[in-house]
């Protein structure tokens, strides 16, 4: 198992990501969004206070990229991929999403959230990656190293 957002985490949940036809998942999220609604969008989520390999808490650039009904999902320290919409939170926080303990709109209103972008195309990459994890079941959570599972939560201070 790999830790949350590691390079071997992101490239095992692109893997599975790779082996699922989400034409259907991906039509409904763009029905019901302007920015989704020919099936092409990316969130890129900013991740502060990562655990680096060093030990060293690090910033994360994660781009979930959909397009022709296949999700796709990779590291972008650079920022080459734009957003259709960007998110900005904490390591703890982006760990008790995908684990689902904590609600997205939980975390937007308490402020330890911050969204830039078409917030459309954020909903319509929850509705993608629910719709993936309904088809993968529990392989998506058998990919994360449960010693990630825990810890401290924090407001993220938006500074861009």
């Amino acid at each position: 198992m790999a830790r949350f957002l590691s390079p071997e985490w992101v490239a095992s949940f692109d893997a599975a990501l790779s082996t699922l036809d989400l034409s259907d998942v991906v039509a409904a999220a763009g029905a019901r969004s302007l920015a989704a609604a020919d099936g092409t969008f990316s969130v890129a989520q900013v991740v502060r206070g990562a655990p680096g390999p060093d030990g060293v808490d690090q910033e994360l650039r994660v781009v979930l990229t959909v397009a022709g009904g296949r999700a796709h999902l990779e590291l972008d320290p650079e920022g080459r991929v734009a957003g259709t919409a960007t998110i900005v939170l904490a390591y703890p926080d982006a760990l008790a999403m995908a684990q689902g303990e904590l609600d997205p709109a939980d975390a937007l209103a308490a402020g330890r959230v911050r969204v830039r972008g078409d917030l459309a195309a954020l909903v319509a990459g929850q509705d993608v990656l629910a719709g993936a994890a309904a088809q993968l079941g529990s392989e998506l959570t058998e990919l994360t190293d449960p010693a990630d599972a825990g810890g401290a939560t924090g407001t993220v201070t938006e500074t861009d």
